[in-house]
């Protein structure tokens, strides 16, 4: 890589990390082309993103951006995986480094916070944002659907009970 390739690939990553909500530095020592091109699709699947990095460019990508921070723990193989959704990177590696022993979930930024370990998993076990939203149209419409329900069955009832007046004076007038 010559000085200019280098010099666009920091500031690529730099763009990059300028709308990003989270990023988590992973080791990936011994993953294989195919585990990582799986890992890439489901970080796409995801809306997240997964890039290998030299640590000397990541950390100076790094320079300007809130995940400042990070910069100690680019020390060996390192990759990061990003995402603007704060859970969905978390979510994705948590879930991989799980099945993969290869992967091992070094820290973390979340916005200026530093995170540990640790601070990623319990971060991935948390709904992700497209979840909270259904959950929240999902109380949203409950109580709707339930105020539409009330208000029907008097209606209903009421009918029945004239139907059933309208049949019992069907019956007495033709007696």
């Amino acid at each position: 890589m010559d000085r200019t390739q280098k010099e666009a690939t920091i500031a690529d990553l730099h763009s990059k990390l300028q709308d990003t909500g989270l990023v988590v530095v992973t080791h990936h020592l011994g993953l294989t082309v195919a585990e990582v091109t799986d890992l890439r699709a489901k970080m796409r699947a995801a809306g997240a993103s997964f890039k290998v990095t030299k640590n000397r460019l990541a950390r100076r990508a790094l320079k300007g951006t809130q995940f400042e921070g990070l910069d100690g723990l680019f020390k060996g193989p390192t990759a990061i995986a990003y995402s603007k959704d704060p859970v969905a990177a978390a979510k994705v590696v948590a879930a991989y480094a799980k099945s993969n022993d290869k992967l091992a979930i070094v820290g973390a930024g979340l916005g200026t916070q530093m995170l540990n370990a640790d601070g990623v998993k319990a971060l991935a076990e948390l709904p992700s944002l497209d979840e909270l939203r259904a959950k929240l149209v999902g109380m949203i419409q409950t109580p709707a659907t339930r105020i539409a329900g009330v208000l029907q069955a008097p209606g209903g009832q009421v009918a029945r009970v004239l139907a059933a007046y309208a049949k019992k004076d069907e019956q007495g007038e033709a007696a």
